[in-house]
């Protein structure tokens, strides 16, 4: 037999029409689930809730539904609840059960696509509560319709039971209990802050429906579990004033449109601000399209257009001696765009960017529309904007030539690696790491603890510019962000976009920051994470960034010891190891630790914790961001006492 008859032959025994698995109903969910909510940890955690509230928010679209109501049970189980017209219950003809069974238990069924049901919806696909009822390990379907009320429960997808009636009511509505499947989940414990964030947006996007979220985890002295309402009255324009509440507007009142009477309904707010950032946020059917799409598309040309034709007709340009581009316009600016479309071509389940060519024009059409109006209206304002853009221009030019340079300086060194980076062996970026360190001392330390073959070392000295205060040509000017340019050697972005990142030849897969475990520290981290979050997203995206946590505690007893990362985890070990003779060190800093303390705790992949940065909400990042790192001092004085109770504080 010759080599290539063998290959054959061990080919045909390992793969035959056995090999050929088919999937039946809700299989395909369990097996590849990731495939269907994102992943399997926080991100699809939470997903699941948001595929049910989909379904009640498309009520609200309908015009059926103006209440829904979020609990997070003391069991981590989720409850929601709304007054809409209640998921049929009737016999199903083609698939001979009740509908709500079909909608709760086949894949791509449900009311979405029929067009005389839902003219515009979020959960297009049809797939949303029938995978939550998959990875849940119970899940229950009560529905308030046609005078009664009727239930069923579910186990991993499949009915326990047929739908029964269990009492009469007057009532409409639908209430959804679902407790996620942990043997799926790596992650179980909901976190009330990311579900009241994205109700919070669903209030500014539907007008006029009330929501709240209930959390019986969490209660008072006197009982009551922690509870919030959102309920907004003037949609889009609240959103923006929202989203800049910690920013100071340069024009009087937000520029809104909302054009209903076409095929594509658009919604649009601005507001300009002193900052020297660009945060678009955009939506179609209530589904924040974090990539973009057609609509963002229509949305930046038709500001462009319109913007240039004012600056250029009124003469403000004049003495400018290069030309604007887009990013001009938009430093500064907030702006939500949101748009209705009856049939959404989505990317993938996740819908995270608009595909439908149809779009871009009307939202165009509209911004131009908008912006003409508010200008005609408004020429102080509108003098302000166009002084924002001449002066952002400028900048973007001044920019340009620090990128240069930064470039020049690269190529002058035969490679732009700076000097103080402790490079690694190993070429593979996928198996390569470098960590950002506080400081030339632990940056020593760091480099004698690490393993050479995969782990870089850059020192970073104090704390590196805030981006948040700086326009860029400051950003590129700075000796530390220029060393963590160099050193990562991503592109320093372009003429047309300023935040464009070449990923392609970044040279680590983990960009870890690894600061001491105090005040300072978590300043620096955040200021890193700033300078990410506003000037690399991308790399955030990918998941390539990462917080280390070194150890607060070391504790001995004789010739025992063991280290804690939390103030629980010191008192559980006093209280096992009893209280008398137990020398307690508190670490305040990198530098306390000796080489191999540092390694074995806080840098070997064997015995470290690494914490994943993550957008998962960037409407609420971005607000964070500005409050912290901002200049309005109240709101971060209000954050800080709210959350000291999460942080790692000097004692």
């Amino acid at each position: 037999m010759s080599e290539l008859e063998d290959k054959n032959t061990l080919a045909d025994k390992s793969y035959s029409a056995d090999s050929i698995q088919v999937l039946e109903g809700l299989e395909a969910v369990r097996k590849r689930p990731a495939m269907y909510i994102g992943d399997i940890n926080e991100r699809g955690l939470h997903h699941l809730v948001y595929e049910v509230i989909d379904n009640s928010i498309d009520e609200t679209l309908a015009g059926f539904c103006d209440h829904i109501e979020v609990i997070i049970q003391e069991d981590n189980s989720i409850t929601v609840k709304d007054n809409g017209r209640g998921i049929p219950t009737a016999y199903h003809s083609k698939e001979k059960k009740s509908a709500l069974e079909v909608v709760m238990t086949v894949l791509h069924a449900g009311g979405k696509f029929d067009k005389n049901s839902y003219k515009v919806s979020g959960g297009l696909h049809g797939v949303g509560v029938s995978c939550v009822n998959a990875l849940s390990i119970h899940l229950k379907a009560t529905i308030y319709r046609d005078g009664k009320i009727w239930e069923q429960d579910y186990s991993i997808g499949k009915a326990l039971e047929p739908v029964k009636v269990i009492g009469e009511t007057t009532k409409t509505g639908t209430v959804i209990s679902f407790k996620p499947d942990d043997s799926i989940f790596k992650v179980t414990e909901y976190k009330y802050d990311i579900l009241s964030s994205h109700l919070r947006e669903l209030a500014f996007l539907n007008k006029g429906v009330r929501i709240s979220i209930t959390d019986m985890r969490q209660k008072d002295n006197e009982g009551n579990p922690k509870t919030d309402h959102f309920y907004s009255e003037k949609g889009l324009k609240e959103f923006v004033e929202y989203l800049d509440a910690n920013r100071e507007s340069i024009i009087s009142e937000p520029i809104h449109i909302n054009v209903t009477d076409g095929e594509v309904p658009v919604e649009i707010a601005i507001l300009y601000n002193t900052s020297f950032t660009e945060n678009l946020h955009s939506y179609v059917n209530n589904i924040n399209t974090i990539e973009g799409g057609t609509h963002l598309t229509g949305f930046r040309r038709g500001l462009t257009r319109t913007l240039k034709n004012y600056a250029e007709s009124s003469g403000m340009l004049s003495k400018l001696k290069f030309d604007i581009n887009g990013d001009d316009f938009r430093e500064g600016m907030t702006a939500v765009i949101s748009v209705k479309v009856s049939e959404p071509q989505f990317e993938g389940q996740t819908k995270t960017k608009l595909g439908n060519s149809e779009v871009s024009l009307p939202v165009d059409q509209a911004v131009s529309k908008m912006l003409t109006n508010f200008m005609e209206e408004n020429p102080k304002d509108a003098r302000i904007i166009v002084n924002k853009v001449i002066i952002a221009a400028q900048a973007r030019h001044a920019a340009r030539k620090a990128r240069e340079m930064v470039l020049r300086k690269s190529a002058m060194t035969g490679g732009g690696l700076p000097g103080k980076l402790a490079d690694c062996s190993d070429k593979d970026p996928a198996k390569c790491e470098i960590f950002l360190v506080e400081g030339d001392s632990a940056g020593g330390t760091a480099k004698q603890g690490r393993d050479r073959r995969f782990q870089a070392i850059l020192p970073l000295r104090g704390k590196i510019l805030n981006v948040e205060k700086a326009m860029s040509h400051r950003v590129f000017e700075n000796q530390e962000i220029r060393n963590i340019y160099t050193a990562l050697g991503v592109t320093i972005g372009t003429e047309e976009d300023s935040k464009a990142t070449n990923l392609s030849k970044l040279r680590y897969h983990k960009i870890i920051m690894m600061t001491d475990a105090d005040v300072d520290g978590s300043h620096i981290d955040t200021l890193i994470m700033t300078f990410f979050f506003r000037y690399m997203p991308d790399l955030i995206k990918e998941g390539y960034l990462y917080i280390a946590t070194p150890p607060l505690y070391l504790l001995k007893k004789g010739k025992k010891q063991q280290y804690a990362w939390s103030d629980n985890e010191r008192l559980s070990i006093l209280k096992e190891w009893g209280a008398d003779n137990v020398h307690v060190q508190r670490y305040k800093g990198l530098g306390e630790m000796n080489a191999e303390e540092l390694d074995k705790t806080t840098m070997t992949p064997e015995g470290r914790t690494l914490r994943q940065v993550t957008i998962e909400n960037a409407v609420e990042v971005d607000r964070v961001f500005s409050m912290l790192m901002g200049d309005d001092v109240p709101p971060r004085r209000k954050f800080i006492e709210e959350n000291a109770q999460h942080a790692n504080i000097d004692a």
